[in-house]
């Protein structure tokens, strides 16, 4: 049971399904539904009865995020706080929350660290993504697809950036699939995205996946504030980053690469979930500000923090001027893919994407 700001939503165990078909085309023999459920705030996605994830945009999470995300067994690969806490899991960084896609310095705006614990007198220095309007619903034997309308707000309520995003389903034996694909329009002035290591497309991984720490850590926020995050107990904790540049575990940090893959075994089985750069985005291949705590996060704009002010982007957007971000995520169950699998995947993403 998810509970948070009055939203509730139930999930069940997934049904393991077997295939004849070794190929990585996404299947299409899935039954995909996409449900709102307005009066608690979210959108479910399901797979064959059981629930893939949901698109949730309660006032109290700041942004729009998709939250959970589950493996085909039905395993949650998302941290559950703070929406649905979970025994042994880390508590810091509340901001942090599923699936998500902003920023930490737009117009001098903190649209990355806003959470509903953020000092009321310091609202000022921070920006709000809110769900305006749920534009299209798809649900099919295919796919599923979900289009939506939001606003990214000062704290007065001036909107800066109009955002149209899509969301594509897919579904194989053993992988989900999610792509992304967001526009984000300026409205009437100039938007400016500074370097800043806080963003942007990002997913809080649930412990397991987190890599082992021998170590207390204090990190700082976009503000510069600390940010203590405590020694836990490493144990089931095994998580692996791997880049498609061959790097891995903490090497991934701060470098560029067009996928990369987290991956750790649960219980004897193992799971690897990955993030997809489209050529095609600014900024690509993208920074990657992975943790080893458990977040996971492409970051095409904060390019001077990055590469030790060697680069420097400072992204803007005139007046009316859109851009177009894709992304893919997926998610496998039972299996943790090499190289040259994460590869096939890629090309196939850079073919597909968009495509419904």
């Amino acid at each position: 049971m998810l509970i948070l700001g009055g939203i509730s939503c139930t999930s069940s165990p997934v049904e393991r399904q077997t295939s004849d078909n070794p190929a990585n085309e996404p299947r299409l023999t899935h039954r995909f539904e996409v449900t709102p459920v307005e009066a608690d705030n979210r959108i479910d996605i399901t797979i064959d009865g059981d629930l893939f994830t949901s698109y949730l945009y309660p006032s109290s999470i700041m942004k729009p995020v998709l939250f959970p995300l589950v493996a085909a067994d039905g395993t949650e690969v998302t941290r559950g706080f703070p929406v649905s806490p979970k025994p042994g899991e880390r508590m810091d960084h509340r901001h942090h929350v599923g699936f998500w896609f902003n920023y930490g310095e737009v117009n001098e705006l903190d649209f990355w660290g806003h959470s509903e614990a953020t000092d009321p007198a310091e609202s000022a220095r921070y920006g709000t993504i809110d769900h305006i309007e749920t534009v299209e619903t798809i649900s099919g034997d295919k796919r599923g697809v979900l289009r939506v309308k939001m606003r990214w707000n000062n704290s007065k309520g001036k909107t800066l950036i109009e955002e149209n995003t899509t969301f594509i389903f897919r579904a194989n034996e053993n992988l989900r699939f999610i792509d992304r694909i967001t526009t984000l329009t300026a409205v009437d002035e100039i938007v400016h995205f500074n370097d800043s290591k806080e963003g942007a497309l990002a997913i809080r991984v649930a412990r397991f996946l987190e890599q082992p720490s021998d170590k207390p850590e204090i990190l700082t926020d976009a503000n510069g504030n600390p940010t203590d995050v405590p020694l836990l107990d490493n144990e089931g904790v095994r998580g692996l980053y791997f880049s498609s540049e061959g790097l891995e575990g903490d090497d991934v940090w701060g470098t560029r690469a067009k996928w990369v893959q987290l991956a750790a075994e649960k219980d004897g089985v193992p799971y690897s979930v990955v993030i997809m750069d489209h050529q095609d985005n600014p900024g690509h291949p993208t920074f990657w500000h992975a943790r080893g705590y458990g977040l996971f996060a492409a970051n095409p704009f904060g390019q001077k923090v990055f590469s030790e002010g060697k680069l420097e982007m400072n992204f803007r957007l005139q007046p009316g001027e859109p851009i177009t971000f894709r992304h893919r995520v997926m998610i496998a169950s039972d299996e943790v893919l090499n190289m040259e699998q994460l590869d096939s995947h890629y090309q196939q993403f850079i073919t597909q994407a968009g495509s419904i």
